[in-house]
């Protein structure tokens, strides 16, 4: 396994938060200088977070971004925007698009935009809004090798987003925004120390954004709160709820700055700041997470025939009404999934039991086979339709059916509703080392960026 046993990788032997400097945006209103994460950020995004602060953090993770490629609808609707690695003028290496974020990031700190807190710190970050509350601990996580089982991750990965955030990460020789890391906390000492200090002490930050969440921060800064913190970290396991592409750049950085500096540390053992990643830690037990769903889009595949196709292997009602057909997908048994576009909708469920045996993988585990995802990917694309679940033939959409499909309808596609997954499941499944199908979660809240940097050199 990469990072297993190499001599000059220093291997953590538990789960470990390191205090830092955090570097903080000097504004009047640090609400306007945030954004969401990089990757469910559209082009009209960028621009609407531009207008509302030349300083936006938007600048330094998204610097080379598209205008032509998306629109509101397909990129703020869908959360998700085109692969960066695959945006701008395909001549220009992914290093030179940095190029800008580096000098962007190196002008605001040295005209004081950025300024760096004076003593390393754990920070606690709640976010609070209407049915929203949620605190947890940044800091910069020891970066484990999944076969560790310290660090669980759930998905795979792909090497277009890694190389993106690697060229971003290696040119401005900092971590931008944390990646989100849930844990069973088991109400311990981390968590009670949380909530201590969210109830009792003055937050050095607190942002109200457009969202309707108001963001405040605190700093952690005594040594033996610290390592209390720690002590109760070690022996548990987390599993990455958002990030695997940064987690997995991570990794990949690690490796990559410790060639370029081994003649400066020639024992190779001594921990430099890429051998951590900016990070926030949440007990899922206290904070439970908000699951959502992400539906899919298949455009050129009309509603009428996907269903008809459906026919011969699950049972098919139909739906005049979108509201109608939603609420019979909430209250069917899994696997059922919401076939929507023009013209109504078809709700899928009783799948031909032999059929679906016959689809599903025999390499796989019977949690992992009966997630919607997996079925969707399996057996309903593949065997009902004739098709890959690739980024070349589906779009997906974040959390919104409407979006879904009015995107469907737009491209004479259908729209696949699904309900999400259960946390446990996802647990479960990672745990025993799988990985759920591309694009099977979506966890929330998500930390807001720009709220808190980390440089190396500050580090």
């Amino acid at each position: 396994m990469p990072g297993m046993g190499t001599p000059e990788l220093p291997v953590p032997d538990g789960l470990l938060l390191r205090p830092f400097r955090g570097v903080r945006f000097a504004v009047e209103d640090p609400a306007k200088v945030t954004s969401p994460p990089y990757d469910l950020i559209s082009d009209a995004d960028v621009d609407a977070l531009l207008r509302l602060h030349p300083n936006n953090v938007v600048r330094l993770i998204l610097p080379c971004s598209s205008r032509s490629d998306s629109s509101p609808e397909t990129s703020a609707a869908a959360g998700s925007r085109p692969e960066p690695a695959g945006s701008g003028p395909a001549e220009v290496p992914l290093e030179a698009r940095y190029t800008d974020a580096g000098d962007t990031l190196k002008a605001w700190l040295g005209s004081g935009v950025l300024a760096p807190d004076e003593v390393p710190a754990l920070y606690v970050y709640e976010q609070s809004g209407p049915g929203v509350q949620q605190r947890g601990l940044i800091g910069d996580v020891g970066l484990a090798d999944p076969g560790q089982h310290i660090i669980l991750p759930h998905e795979d990965v792909l090497p277009g987003p890694i190389a993106d955030r690697l060229a971003l990460m290696s040119t401005t020789q900092a971590n931008l925004e944390p990646i989100f890391l849930l844990y069973d906390g088991a109400n311990g000492t981390a968590t009670r120390l949380v909530d201590e200090v969210a109830a009792k002490r003055s937050p050095l930050v607190s942002a109200h954004t457009e969202d309707g969440l108001t963001h405040r921060l605190w700093a952690i800064t005594d040594e033996a709160e610290i390592a209390a913190i720690n002590a109760d970290l070690h022996d548990r396991q987390a599993l990455i709820a958002d990030g695997h592409h940064r987690y997995a750049t991570y990794r990949l950085l690690q490796r990559q700055e410790r060639v370029t500096h081994r003649t400066r540390q020639p024992g190779g053992t001594a921990a430099g700041p890429w051998d951590f990643g900016l990070a926030l830690l949440v007990d899922s037990t206290a904070y439970p997470p908000d699951l959502k769903a992400i539906h899919r889009v298949i455009p050129d595949l009309p509603l009428e025939e996907a269903a008809a196709r459906a026919k011969g292997s699950w049972r098919v009602r139909d739906y005049a009404d979108l509201a109608e057909g939603v609420a019979a997908l909430e209250d069917a048994p899994e696997p059922a999934f919401l076939l929507a576009g023009e013209g109504g909708a078809h709700l899928l469920t009783d799948p031909d039991p032999v059929q679906l045996a016959h689809a599903m993988p025999a390499d796989h585990s019977d949690r992992w086979n009966s997630l919607n995802t997996a079925v969707l990917t399996e057996f309903v694309m593949p065997k009902v339709w004739g098709m890959r679940d690739d980024e070349q033939a589906v779009r997906i959409v974040h959390h919104d059916t409407e979006a879904a499909v009015r995107l469907a309808v737009r491209t004479g596609g259908t729209a696949v509703i699904l309900k999400p997954l259960a946390t446990d499941d996802v647990l479960a499944v990672a745990a025993g080392g799988e990985r759920v199908p591309r694009k099977s979660t979506s966890f929330g809240p998500k930390p807001r960026t720009g709220l808190l940097l980390r440089t190396f050199a500050i580090d």
